[in-house]
């Protein structure tokens, strides 16, 4: 028999974090841990990690349902892939918890290279939102610590702020030494987005994601069909939990990539069905940590190690919080380390 507990937990940012939806200084994250009564020393943890106006959770009582969940754990056990699909972060919060739990409760999710210390993977340097000379300071960061790509929020500023900060990174470094991706997180309008994407490929900007405002699937068709830079999916993804509605989403907009958060796609089993259509497709995609602790990061990292994707992923939300908890990660030269 399963029994399962939970506890809140809101991590503080060092800074607060600018997207355009507004600016965060906290975000709600709960720990679930399961565990069997035949072996209660051993217990398997996961995380929902809740984003303000984002995650579907962030509308509805989650920790009501939470709490029933814990209750029900034997039921749920069973049928979360189902059960859930509304609520993306709880489902792989449990779809977390117990695969540390059948894996003897280490937090050792999958095990590749990565774990081992052998290998690491390459990320993109996060740039927020904020004032030019802000984000200037989080650039040279970036690029100090030895990150090869980096991705800036955009979308908040006077376009010509944000074009003069990209025109300035560009100077410095060509697209070979230097990958720039942007996000604007659903910011412009059609008609808008079309001047960005011209100036963006002015400056090789390698890739753009969510350019409008999810759910406009056939204004992002269009998009992606014109578009000199190519396209990222992102919020777009978001809610669309059947397989039949995630080839319909793949096949009608045919994006150039897509971004995978398992907390907002509904975990490991999830997204791998989004990776197969987007294959089939000829669709790149990549993964994406969605502001969860270390505990949830460690576990996207695990998963995103066995998967032999190339391309640098969006893994590096570790050092943003006063309060996070502890992991064997490390960030090192645009990389992030597993310490056995």
């Amino acid at each position: 028999m399963l029994k399962a507990s939970y506890k809140r937990y809101d991590l503080i940012f060092k800074k607060p974090g600018g997207t355009s939806r507004g600016v965060l200084t906290k975000k709600r994250s709960y720990f679930i841990e399961i565990y069997n009564t035949q072996n209660p020393a051993v217990k398997g943890v996961g995380e929902c990690s809740v984003l303000p106006r984002l995650s579907p959770e962030d509308s509805v009582n989650i920790e009501e349902k939470i709490q029933y969940c814990c209750q029900n754990i034997d039921d749920f056990a069973g049928s979360y892939h189902n059960s859930l699909k509304q609520v993306p972060a709880l489902r792989f919060a449990i779809e977390m918890a117990l695969l540390d739990l059948k894996n003897g409760g280490e937090k050792k999710w999958f095990h590749s290279a990565f774990t081992r210390g052998e290998n690491s993977i390459e990320i993109n340097g996060l740039i927020w939102m904020g004032s030019v000379k802000e984000m200037q300071k989080q650039v040279e960061e970036k690029l100090e610590n030895g990150f090869n790509c980096l991705k800036l929020k955009i979308g908040a500023l006077d376009f010509k702020k944000e074009l003069s900060l990209l025109k300035a990174i560009r100077e410095r470094f060509s697209p070979k030494e230097l990958e720039v991706r942007v996000d604007a997180n659903g910011a412009y309008s059609f008609e808008m987005a079309i001047q960005v994407l011209e100036k963006l490929k002015e400056l090789s900007v390698h890739s753009i994601e969510q350019p409008i405002k999810a759910g406009m699937h056939n204004k992002m068709a269009q998009l992606c069909k014109i578009s000199p830079v190519p396209i990222a999916l992102d919020e777009e993804l978001i809610g669309v939990n059947n397989y039949q509605d995630k080839k319909e989403l793949i096949e009608t907009i045919m994006p150039h990539y897509i971004i995978l958060k398992p907390s907002l796609t509904g975990g490991f089993k999830s997204s791998l069905e989004w990776i197969t259509l987007a294959e089939k497709n000829g669709v790149k995609w990549w993964i994406t940590s969605a502001l969860e602790s270390n505990l949830g990061l460690n576990a996207i990292a695990q998963w995103c190690a066995t998967l032999n994707n190339y391309l640098p992923q969006g893994l590096g939300t570790g050092q943003l919080f006063t309060n996070n908890v502890k992991a064997p990660l490390k960030m090192e030269k645009g990389k992030l380390k597993y310490l056995p």
